[in-house]
């Protein structure tokens, strides 16, 4: 069983009362590990999201894939009525910064989060959810008896989005791709023991 089945705050959530629920078996809004079949829907949202404003995507396709086989439990999805609106997608990573191995390695036996990307669908930008989705990830991470930190790399100007979900900057990345530099961040997952106690992890 996935732990996301057995975590309170990361059971679905659903925006309707009971009675104004459509007919139907999807869910209002549900968050869940993704797994390789969600792949293509996943590089469609990172294409448009990276593509139209640095050139870049932080995952090729093949690449998602690969990171949704090894290790699909360190990634999130965000569906509205089945569709996929906004993700994550981690990896472990075993040193005390991020090295340029680390867009393409899952260590199995590190104890860092390596947010590769986080994208909401443009449909549904402005609204909050990417914060959302961070929130309820990094809650996620606390779960997880091995997460001691999460760490990404970012442009300098999201420094301020990822600053106010709790991250804090420590330096330049020494990953760079091509003109590309990057500022890395890092969160720390405290209180593990607490939240397996009262959160049924």
């Amino acid at each position: 069983m996935s732990v996301l089945n057995v975590v309170p705050f990361m059971k679905p959530i659903y925006t309707r009362s009971p009675r104004q629920q459509r007919r139907h078996t999807l869910p209002a809004s549900e968050f869940r590990c993704l797994s390789p079949e969600d792949a293509v829907s996943v590089f469609e949202i990172e294409r448009e999201a990276f593509i139209s404003v640095s050139g870049e995507c932080p995952l090729h396709l093949d690449e998602v894939r690969h990171f949704l086989t090894l290790c699909p439990e360190l990634s999130l999805g965000w569906f509205e009525e089945g569709r996929l609106v906004a993700f994550i997608i981690g990896s472990l990573w075993d040193q005390d910064r991020l090295g340029q191995d680390a867009l393409t390695l899952h260590k199995p036996h590190g104890s860092s989060v390596h947010i590769h990307v986080l994208a909401v669908h443009r449909t549904f930008r402005q609204q909050g959810k990417g914060s959302i989705l961070l929130w309820r990830y990094l809650q996620y991470l606390r779960c997880l008896p091995y997460a001691r930190r999460a760490v990404l790399m970012c442009e300098d100007f999201l420094v301020p989005f990822y600053s106010k979900c709790g991250f804090k900057a420590v330096g330049p990345c020494d990953i760079t791709i091509g003109p590309m530099a990057f500022i890395e961040m890092q969160y720390p997952v405290r209180g593990h023991a607490f939240m397996r106690r009262n959160s049924g992890c």
